[in-house]
């Protein structure tokens, strides 16, 4: 008996300490991640005026924006085409990933371009707010805003996150069944009974979602564990190497490689080694698969190199690509949209409630 209540303790211990030292950072992925689930919309709507572009009879050609992107941008690691299915009235986005060098900052930028005139109409980095705040979120999402480091420490929190709800699942696991057939419920009567309520309440609830966006999270930022790549980081980006093949003409003959393929990204390469790539799904595919489908080809000599299909990749395989749209939120529309923004407020809850019952306790 003892040895089961010292268990306990332990257990208990684990996961309140583990709460109160990760909480505030917890607390600030769910409310950027929730700000995050309609990135696209609210962008749209915040800057509709400067995004939103007048049609003309023919775009420019995809060597047009890629040229004079290198040519303000000399050392570049390489430039993602966000939205290559954009409506005629909408502006191109296009991701630059960037390296100075330092590990205290994460390098990514955008540029928007109008597709009929190439003119630029906002440009900048992700770590300011030129580009707008929705924007900047996005990387206080993924690093803080601290660089590597930064990334690190929201990779580590996935963990720890991980760890308090497998803890929450022992010290809780009387209740699960009684919270979701409605047998037991929250305590009105004073704000201490109300904390401990919310907090069983709510995590037996949101413990399947937890889950998934933190492991997810996690897996998708588990390179920051990888010392070669924080070395990588502390080498500045040479100048560019730039495609000698038309873009164009690649990305024609991806979508004959691929009869069917909807793209959804397409990477331009600026280093040597790398492919020209586009990626995406296939008409009718469910969109939780959307990433599994992709045309690679060599800049240099213009052959194939690669084609990826869901269908043909292995079982793993399958269950990774999953793991954006799972984390995003971007597989369901609007109603799964709405869902995503407000269970993700619920780690923040889970913390705030959590911190009400260890400051209960210690008084």
């Amino acid at each position: 008996m003892r040895k089961i209540n010292l268990t306990r303790v332990l257990v208990f211990s684990i996961h309140s300490w583990l709460g109160l030292i990760t909480g505030i950072f917890l607390l600030l992925l769910g409310l950027s991640g929730s700000g995050l689930v309609f990135l696209k919309e609210i962008d749209q709507a915040v800057h509709a005026e400067l995004l939103t572009v007048k049609p003309a009879d023919k775009r420019l050609p995809l060597d047009s924006f890629y040229r004079k992107i290198t040519r303000s941008h000399p050392h570049i690691k390489g430039i993602a085409w966000l939205n290559p299915d954009a409506a005629p009235d909408r502006a191109y986005e296009f991701r630059l990933y960037q390296n100075d060098g330092k590990i205290s900052t994460y390098d990514l930028g955008m540029v928007s371009m109008n597709p009929y005139t190439g003119i630029v109409l906002r440009e900048g980095n992700l770590k300011d707010f030129n580009t707008g705040f929705i924007h900047w979120l996005i990387q206080f999402h993924w690093s803080f805003q601290l660089g590597l480091p930064g990334l690190l420490m929201a990779t580590v929190f996935g963990i720890t996150m991980l760890v308090s709800i497998a803890t929450g699942l022992i010290i809780y696991r009387k209740y699960i069944w009684k919270v979701l057939t409605f047998r037991t419920g929250i305590n009105w009567k004073n704000r201490n009974t109300i904390a401990s309520g919310l907090h069983r309440v709510v995590g037996v609830w949101a413990l399947a979602f937890n889950l998934i966006i933190f492991f997810t999270g996690f897996w998708m930022n588990i390179f920051a564990f990888d010392p070669a790549y924080w070395q990588k980081q502390t080498i500045p980006c040479p100048a560019n190497t730039l495609a000698v093949q038309p873009l164009d003409k690649l990305l024609s003959q991806a979508y004959e490689k691929m009869p069917g393929l909807i793209p959804l990204s397409v990477y331009l390469p600026t280093q040597p080694g790398v492919d020209f790539k586009v990626s995406g799904t296939l008409k009718n595919q469910n969109p939780l698969f959307q990433g599994g489908n992709s045309v690679s080809f060599d800049v240099v000599s213009g052959q194939l190199t690669a084609i990826k299909r869901f269908s043909e990749k292995s079982l793993w395989d399958k269950i990774e690509t999953t793991f954006f749209p799972l984390h995003t939120g971007n597989f369901g529309g609007i109603p799964v949209k709405i869902l995503y923004v407000l269970i993700g407020l619920l780690p923040g809850l889970l913390s705030v409630t959590g911190f009400m019952l260890w400051w209960r306790k210690i008084k």
